[in-house]
C-alpha cells in the first residue's frame, strides 16, 4: 500500500473533486466517519456544511483541508467495501485524525484499486492538527501495521513506479465532453506537478506529453497570456490538440502559473545533485561505441530516462529534455552542459557513426590530396617512388612559405616609435639636471 497525503486551503475544491466524479460514475462514496448519519442518507449539503462548521472554529488556520490517497496493488482488487473502509478507518486513526470528520471515496479510474480520504486540520476544540512529517513518520507506521494486519503487498518490496504507473490518457474518450476531459487531466497532474521537479512551462511539458496532457499559455496577443493564465489540453496519438481546454484555476491541485512559478524556483535547487546521474550514463553509453541518437536514445530508456525531442515543421532538431524517472528530475539538455545540449549531442551520435580519421602532425596545413588516411595509404606511398617524390616536393613548398611567413626576431631590431620616445626621455632628464 502507498499512502499520499495533501493538504490544501480550499475543502470546497477537494471535496467537489470527489463528489464530481461519482456523479460521471467513475468513483463513490462508500463511507463517512464521525457523521451523525450514513454517508448515504446525506445530501452534498450536508456533507460539506460538516467541514465548514468546524473549520470555522479556527480561522487561522489557512491550509484546513487534508486529502489523503491510499493506493493498492493492482492484485489486490479483490478487496471488498468493507475492508476499504476498514483500512480507511484503520489509517485515519493511526495518524491522529480518529477524531475527524472524514469520507471515504472509492475511485474506480484507475489500473489499481485506491481509496481517498477527506477531512479536515481543524479539531472540535477550535485547535489545529499538527501534520509536520506527518508522512513520514505516523503515515509509514500506519502503513507497515495495515499491510500485515491485511495482508497486503509490502510497498517496500515493490517498484512504486512499476506497481502504480500512470497510463497515457486516451484522447479518443475524452475529447468529446469537458467533464471527461477535466478528470483525465487532473489523475495526470495529480502524478506529475509534486512529485517531479521541472523549472519551466517546457520542462513540465516534458513530462506531461508522456500522458498525452500539455500545458500552454496561448499566444501572446490571446487574453489568457495577457492575464498570466494557464490552460490544459488533451493531445493524440499524433500530438495534436484535442478535446475542450481547461483553464488552471478550475483544478484544485495548484497548477496555475503563479503556483507553477513558485514551485520552478523550489525545483531549481533540489534537482541540483542528480545531473550527474544522467550526465555519466550519457557518457558512458557514447564512449567507445558507434551509435546515432535512436540507439541512445533506446539506452536512457532503459535506465528510466526518457528523452524529449523538439523539433520544427522540417523535422530538424533544435532542443532536446532529459527527463529522469528515477530521480524525478528533469533537464533542459544546455542545463546539463553544451555537451548535452542537442547540437552537441547529435554531433557525438554522429562523429560515433563515422569512422575516425588519424590525422599525422601539421595536417591542418598539408594540401588535403595527400593527408594519409590509413596504413593502406603509406603502404601505397612507400611502393610509389613518384608518390614520395610529389609529397617531397610540398614539403619544400611548405617549408619555404613558413620561411618567409616567420616573422623577423632579431635582437637588435627595435621599432622607430620606441627609438623616439627614448629620445625625448634623455632630453627630458638632460632639462631636469640642469
Amino acid at each position: 500500500m502507498v499512502a499520499i497525503i495533501k493538504t490544501g486551503n480550499s475543502i470546497h475544491r477537494i471535496f467537489n473533486y470527489n463528489e464530481n466524479k461519482v456523479r460521471v460514475g467513475v468513483a463513490e462514496c462508500i463511507g463517512a466517519g464521525n457523521y451523525p448519519i450514513d454517508s448515504d442518507k446525506m445530501s452534498l449539503s450536508m456533507k460539506l456544511n460538516r467541514f465548514l462548521k468546524q473549520i470555522e472554529l479556527n480561522e487561522n488556520v489557512k491550509r484546513n483541508s487534508v486529502h489523503i490517497s491510499l493506493n493498492f496493488h493492482p492484485s489486490e482488487s479483490h478487496l471488498s467495501k468493507e475492508n476499504l473502509l476498514e483500512i480507511a478507518e484503520t489509517y485515519i486513526e493511526k495518524i491522529g485524525f480518529g477524531k475527524q470528520p472524514y469520507l471515504v471515496y472509492q475511485h474506480n479510474d484507475a489500473g489499481h484499486p485506491h481509496i481517498h480520504i477527506v477531512s479536515i486540520k481543524v479539531r472540535p476544540d477550535g485547535s489545529r492538527i499538527d501534520m509536520n512529517n506527518i508522512g513520514r513518520n505516523q503515515s509509514e507506521h500506519a502503513r507497515k501495521a495495515i499491510e500485515k494486519e491485511f495482508g497486503l503487498v509490502n510497498a517496500e518490496a515493490q517498484k512504486k513506479q512499476e506497481q502504480y504507473r500512470l497510463n497515457p490518457v486516451s484522447a479518443a474518450k475524452v475529447m468529446y465532453g469537458k467533464s471527461q476531459t477535466k478528470m483525465a487531466i487532473q489523475n495526470v497532474l495529480e502524478a506529475v506537478l509534486n512529485q517531479y521537479r521541472y523549472t519551466s512551462i517546457p520542462e513540465l511539458n516534458a513530462v506531461l506529453k508522456q500522458y498525452n496532457v500539455m500545458a500552454e499559455r496561448g499566444s501572446e496577443n490571446s487574453r489568457v497570456y495577457r492575464h498570466n493564465g494557464l490552460l490544459y489540453r488533451i493531445l493524440d496519438a499524433e500530438g495534436n490538440l484535442v478535446g475542450v481546454p481547461i483553464k488552471a484555476s478550475l483544478f484544485y491541485n495548484n497548477s496555475t502559473l503563479k503556483s507553477l512559478e513558485g514551485r520552478f524556483r523550489e525545483n531549481e535547487a533540489k534537482r541540483i545533485p542528480h545531473k550527474t546521474r544522467i550526465k555519466n550514463a550519457i557518457d558512458m553509453f557514447l564512449t567507445g561505441k558507434k551509435a546515432t541518437l535512436q540507439d541512445l536514445i533506446k539506452a536512457l530508456e532503459k535506465q528510466g530516462i526518457h528523452v524529449a525531442l523538439r523539433q520544427n515543421d522540417t523535422g530538424l532538431i533544435y532542443g532536446i529534455t532529459y527527463v529522469d524517472h528515477q530521480t524525478k528530475c528533469v533537464f533542459n539538455g544546455s542545463v546539463l552542459g553544451k555537451q548535452y545540449s542537442a547540437k552537441a549531442i547529435q554531433e557525438r551520435c554522429q562523429q560515433k557513426a563515422v569512422p575516425e580519421q588519424k590525422l599525422p602532425p601539421h595536417s591542418a596545413q598539408e594540401p588535403t590530396g595527400f593527408q594519409p588516411q590509413s596504413n593502406a595509404f603509406e603502404a601505397e606511398t612507400k611502393a610509389h617512388p613518384k608518390v614520395l617524390q610529389i609529397a617531397a616536393t610540398f614539403k619544400e613548398i611548405e617549408n619555404i612559405l613558413d620561411t618567409l611567413m616567420q616573422t623577423e626576431q632579431t635582437s637588435n631590431y627595435l621599432p622607430y616609435q620606441l627609438k623616439r620616445k627614448r629620445k625625448k626621455r634623455r632630453r627630458r632628464n638632460l632639462n631636469n639636471n640642469q
